[in-house]
This record gives structure tokens, sequence and C-alpha cells, in this order.
């Protein structure tokens, strides 16, 4: 059985939270993050079988409604996104140093997942919404090329969505800047 995540976003703290709610009591998946983020959202991050992912988003969509932000289901997700979405993921050596920058956390999270499909990357980290506004992040290290092409990839698909912030690479970034993120 395939993996799936699936995320909802919601104007509203507590139209969220019951949304949250809704969505656990309906369908098969398990939670890895529900919380406020900036500016005054709510995200209901979760996983499962994609059928089980697919129940619960259209469940909470019947609660969030209008206060609805932004959805997504991603199938088959790369066993990597996970632990960067925990920030737990190990890196042995740096290389180069990709950054996605995103308005959406759905964003972020198909831009992750996109990067490691595309290209010999790792993910180093997915930060989600808080404290930046809204924005999201998706950092990842490889070499030169191989980041530039994740980068190009993973961003066709956030510009089309209208979510690009922005996007960086940095070829050999100082090890005390590595240090001080990471």
């Amino acid at each position: 059985m395939s993996k799936a995540i699936g995320l909802l976003e919601i104007n509203s703290i507590a139209k969220g939270i019951e949304a949250a709610d809704n969505l656990l009591k309906t369908a098969d998946v398990k939670m890895i993050r529900t919380s406020s983020v900036c500016p005054g959202k709510f995200i209901a991050l979760f996983s499962g079988d994609v059928s089980s992912v697919k129940s619960a988003i259209e469940s909470g969509k019947s609660i969030a409604k209008d206060a609805l932000y932004d959805s997504f289901l991603l199938a088959n997700v790369h066993e990597s996104v996970f632990p960067a979405l925990y920030g737990t993921t190990q890196i042995e050596k740096y290389g180069a140093l990709g950054i996605i920058e995103t308005f959406t956390v759905a964003s972020a999270i198909v831009a992750a997942d996109t990067v490691v499909k595309t290209a010999d990357c790792s993910l180093i980290e997915v930060r989600v919404a808080s404290g930046m506004g809204g924005k999201s992040l998706v950092m990842f290290t490889g070499d030169v090329g191989a980041v530039q092409f994740a980068l190009d990839a993973a961003s066709k698909g956030v510009i089309y969505d209208g979510a690009l912030v922005n996007k960086v690479v940095i070829p050999a970034p100082s090890p005390e800047l590595m240090e001080s993120l990471f």
C-alpha cells in the first residue's frame, strides 16, 4: 500500500481544529502535525494510504468550507520527506545548498517531494510556516548540478501555483552558516 500525505491549510484556527478533529474521526490517518501558523492559519498534516487520506481531505473540507486556504493529497511520497518535515534528517556531508521559499505549506511539501524524485539530492529540512509569516522553506543538498536541476524542476510547479517566493542555490555554503542553520 502506498503512503500518502494530506494537508489542509485553513484561514480560521477554530475551523481548523474542528476540521482536524472531524477528519481523524472519519478516516484511518495518522496526524503528522496540527498547529496554528502565521498569519493566523491552521494546518492539519496527516498520512495514511491514498484512499484514507483522500477521505480525510474531503471530510476536513466539508467542515472548513470557505475558510479553506489550500489543500493537497500527495500519493507515493518519497520516504525522505517525512524526516525532513520533522527536522530529523541526518546529513553526513553537505554539498551545495538549495533553498525554495513558498507562500504555502502545501507547495513546499510538493516541492520537497519533487526535489528528491528528480535528482540525487538529500532533503535537509522542510520548515512549514511557523514564525515565517506563513511562508515555508525546502532546504536540500547535493552536488551543484543536481541541486540546480532539482531546484528548477521543483520550482516549476510552485511557480505555476503562484506560490513561489524565491529560490536560491549556494554552490559552496560556509560550514559556519550550515552549522547555524541546522
